[in-house]
């Protein structure tokens, strides 16, 4: 049997090189990886011109993100299985790219032979979610309202970046540690925690991790 032919997307290189070496280190026959990208549009390019069995897709990215890239390639390759891969955890990103065309989303949490897993299965036809994140989507495709569903206008007022970084120091990370999680600097940690206080009007982080439990992104 061919091994899966799979396609990274992501925007930080570090975290591509991590996921190449830890499929490659597991020695998993199943898998190769053929190809990466850094931003959409090198995804839609690379993938168009040499369609792979599946894509690990990051979810936020600045030039559009996962759903972009979904939006361009879904309708044209429904050979392609896109399988989304984030430090996010939040319904409505789940949502967003399973209703895109993503058969299933699971967190940079997940450990390498979890993930080889998860790609094994979805080219094979199957659904895969991280714990919990499935409830988001039955929510989504059902009569009941669930917390994706309904606006927020305080909420909507933050970027993506910034509910990121709200979710986790809701969880009591320091922005030394958020910053290694999101793969970025220390100071633009500082720049969308000092944002996210303003624009939620929250004086501490006890008041902000209230709100955001309040708003179930915790």
């Amino acid at each position: 049997m061919s091994p899966c032919r799979v396609f990274l997307v992501d925007d930080h290189a570090l975290f591509r090189a991590g996921v190449k070496a830890e499929l490659a280190n597991l020695g998993d026959e199943r898998i190769e990886v053929v190809g990466e990208a850094g931003s959409v549009n090198e995804a839609i390019v690379r993938i168009g011109a040499d369609p792979p069995d599946v894509v690990l897709l990051d979810v936020h990215m600045p030039d559009g993100g996962g759903r972009a890239v979904l939006d361009q390639l879904h309708p044209t390759l429904p050979g392609v299985v896109f399988l989304a891969l984030s430090v996010s955890d939040a319904a409505e990103d789940v949502i967003n790219v399973i209703r895109g065309g993503a058969r299933g989303y699971v967190t940079k949490t997940i450990s390498g032979r979890e993930l080889a897993d998860a790609i094994v299965r979805v080219a094979a036809g199957d659904a895969v979610f991280s714990p919990r994140l499935a409830g988001f989507v039955l929510d989504a495709f059902s009569d009941k309202p669930s917390a994706a569903s309904v606006s927020d206008p305080e909420l909507d007022l933050l970027s993506p970046r910034e509910r990121e970084v709200l979710r986790l120091l809701a969880r009591g990370y320091t922005y030394k540690e958020i910053a290694a999680e999101l793969f970025i600097s220390v100071k633009t940690v500082e720049t969308h925690a000092s944002s996210v206080l303003r624009k939620t009007q929250m004086s501490n982080r006890h008041a902000l991790s209230r709100w955001a439990t309040e708003r179930r992104l915790v």
